[in-house]
């Protein structure tokens, strides 16, 4: 399935009707080049979640950063600075994963063969200077059903 977003307040309206499908266990998985709204992306799932959306920033230094007090859990990983997918192995990323919290992956094409089997697939590309294009698809019976959701 694919998605024109208009503008920032739509690409964050996404993420919130998207929240408003998941559960703990899921992984959302981000990839698009640099400013193509994965992180804008990121803090809709987080408001649509009960998370603060200031609180999701991008500085890709680090790899992992919990928010805890939403409905559940959203683990928000940016690997834009991973080398090897080795390194995230060493931060014990498993435990989030499959973890009572929900896992969003920007630049999760730099998992390589730790890409987890099941997960949503966002791409976001550049529409023009606002506009992005986000390009849904699901590798589990579960995350067609959530795209059937957003429809």
């Amino acid at each position: 399935m694919q998605i024109i977003s208009q503008s920032v307040k739509d690409t964050l309206n996404l993420g919130r009707l998207l929240a408003g499908h998941l559960q703990a266990g899921d992984i959302i998985c981000l990839e698009g080049e640099l400013g193509s709204g994965k992180t804008v992306f990121t803090k809709g799932i987080a408001e649509g979640l009960g998370v603060n959306k200031a609180k999701v920033t991008s500085s890709s230094f680090i790899l992992i950063r919990g928010h805890l007090e939403g409905r559940v859990p959203l683990y928000h990983f940016d690997l834009y600075r991973l080398k090897d997918p080795g390194d995230i192995a060493a931060v014990g990323y498993e435990e989030y994963f499959y973890d009572e919290g929900v896992a969003v992956i920007e630049w999760a094409q730099k998992l390589d063969y730790l890409m987890p089997k099941e997960h949503l697939m966002v791409e976001l590309s550049y529409r023009g200077k606002n506009k992005r294009m986000l390009k849904f698809s699901a590798s589990a019976a579960r995350y067609k059903k959530i795209i059937q959701g957003i429809k």
